[in-house]
């Protein structure tokens, strides 16, 4: 691959020529800047990001760090991410893993955006700390380089849980998520409080925010004749395998069960009955966090935001 020395060599100009022509520098003629940049083509030449970017301090590129790609859930959210960083002229990667974390140290990106479980709190303060800016979707972090973009939870699980309340039903399942995630521990301490308000019997059946849990939730369900029950899935992963359990066993839904979930998957309304759900809007979700990073970037005031939820009957 050639650089900047062959390049100048091929064309009988001082290496400092290349790079002015190569940056869209005014120092070189437009004769000279064609010559340069066909002969660059000609040769394969590849910038050196890395180099130009300490120069420059800046790349106009932004990560955004998941746990995993598994779900209906990130197709709107990293939408919303994609369109609002182009709107505003800077490029969208998306992470997994350890080693593509080193993309922030090395100032190969801009800032993070982080909705990671297994990116932990001490390394993202480690990060903030050397003033790199960051958005956290998942949890909360008190620093000066970090701000939260987080949903609602304590409202829709609250509507979710009323709305099974006025069906009339004698107890409520909840389906939790994973112990250590944010949105999980919200909404099940927000559906508990709704429930203990109410004085409706309840329990918690332990799962993990995908549709197997959900499915296997159904084992531990108890149902006793002439009563009714809800269920409630703190997300919509999960209850679409409840769903699937209850309609094999022959148990009828809207019925001798009301299921609620958590997301507005959009597979859960087609279901037959399908699943009513606390819905937001993912793509604004995704939008909203990029808007304030690049905020961040730019050194500009900004404050922590929460993403409105609504139940809809």
């Amino acid at each position: 691959m050639a650089g900047i020395k062959e390049i100048a060599e091929k064309a009988g100009v001082s290496i400092s020529t290349v790079s002015y022509a190569l940056n869209g520098s005014s120092r070189v003629s437009a004769k000279t800047r064609d010559k340069i940049l066909s002969i660059a083509e000609e040769m394969n030449y590849i910038p050196n990001l890395a180099g130009q970017n300490l120069r420059r301090q800046r790349t106009n590129i932004i990560a955004v760090y998941l746990t995993s790609y598994q779900g209906s859930f990130f197709g709107d959210l990293l939408q919303g991410m994609h369109q609002k960083a182009n709107d505003l002229g800077m490029e969208l990667i998306v992470c997994s893993g350890k080693r593509s974390r080193l993309f922030l140290p090395q100032r190969l990106i801009d800032g993070i955006l982080v909705l990671d479980k297994n990116f932990s709190d001490n390394e993202l303060l480690k990060y903030a700390d050397q003033s790199y800016p960051i958005v956290v979707l998942d949890r909360t972090l008190k620093h000066e380089s970090i701000r939260s973009v987080l949903l609602d939870n304590e409202k829709g699980s609250t509507q979710a849980m009323q709305s099974l309340i006025n069906e009339g039903v004698d107890k409520i399942y909840i389906i939790s998520g994973p112990e250590n995630n944010h949105d999980s521990i919200e909404r099940k301490k927000a559906a508990v409080a709704a429930a203990e308000a109410q004085e409706i019997e309840y329990d918690i059946i332990p799962g993990q925010f995908n549709e197997i849990s959900g499915y296997q939730a159904g084992d531990k369900v108890v149902f006793e004749p002439e009563k009714t029950y809800g269920v409630f899935a703190l997300n919509d992963e999960m209850g679409l395998g409840i769903h699937k359990y209850l309609t094999e066993h022959n148990i009828v839904i809207n019925k001798d069960v009301f299921i609620r979930g958590f997301d507005r998957n959009q597979v859960t309304g087609y279901l037959t009955p399908p699943i009513k759900s606390v819905a937001y809007s993912k793509f604004d979700f995704g939008a909203t966090a990029v808007g304030i990073l690049n905020k961040l970037i730019k050194e500009e005031a900004v404050d922590n935001k929460t993403i409105s939820t609504y139940f809809e009957e």
